[in-house]
């Protein structure tokens, strides 16, 4: 069975989502969830479902090798971000080689980068009046947002549609596609 390690910064329904999903697979389970926000609703989440969570600070995460040495104990097969906040340090990364995934809420290379997450995304969607938009799953490389696209997934946006109504329908698409590229993703 291979071994899910997830990083949230907040409410967690996309790490939800996950647990649930992979409880009763054969594929692979989630056996922990790290996070670097203490305060973090995943953490509550994680509680009720059972699986360990773990708070970290920024110099745990960056300039010593705590959370390294965490995934160095668990060994996951994947770690996934899912609602994760901060930059991937490179020394995870090498240690992890093609191993971290990211989902993103828009069309890729679209909306891309720092400061570009959540709401932020959709408010600039519907300011730029795009036509559509998605979400992308990708692999996670030293740049926000920049690794090589996995997997992506578009919706359409009527034009009475406020940022609200593009999170909702970002947030259908994740539901829906999320798990199942990570299952395929460990499936080789």
């Amino acid at each position: 069975m291979k071994r899910i390690v997830i990083f949230a910064s907040g409410s967690g329904t996309n790490a939800e989502n996950l647990i649930k999903f992979f409880q009763n697979r054969e594929t692979g389970s989630v056996i922990q969830v790290l996070t670097n926000n203490p305060h973090a609703k995943v953490l509550e989440r994680c509680k009720k479902l059972n699986v360990s969570a773990l708070s970290f600070n920024r110099t745990a995460f960056t300039s010593q090798d705590d959370v390294l040495n965490i995934l160095k104990a668990s060994q996951p097969d994947l770690i996934v971000l899912a609602g994760f906040l901060w930059k991937f340090p490179e020394a995870i990364l090498k240690v992890f080689p093609n191993k971290v995934i990211n989902i993103h809420p828009a069309l890729l290379p679209k909306y891309g980068g720092k400061g570009m997450y959540g709401m932020h995304v959709h408010e600039a969607v519907i300011a730029n009046k795009e036509k559509e938009t998605g979400i992308t799953i990708h692999y996670v490389n030293e740049n926000y947002d920049e690794g090589a696209i996995i997997f992506q997934a578009k919706c359409y946006i009527d034009t009475l549609d406020n940022a609200n109504d593009v999170a909702r329908k970002i947030h259908e698409l994740e539901m829906a596609h999320f798990p199942k590229v990570v299952e395929q993703l460990l499936k080789g």
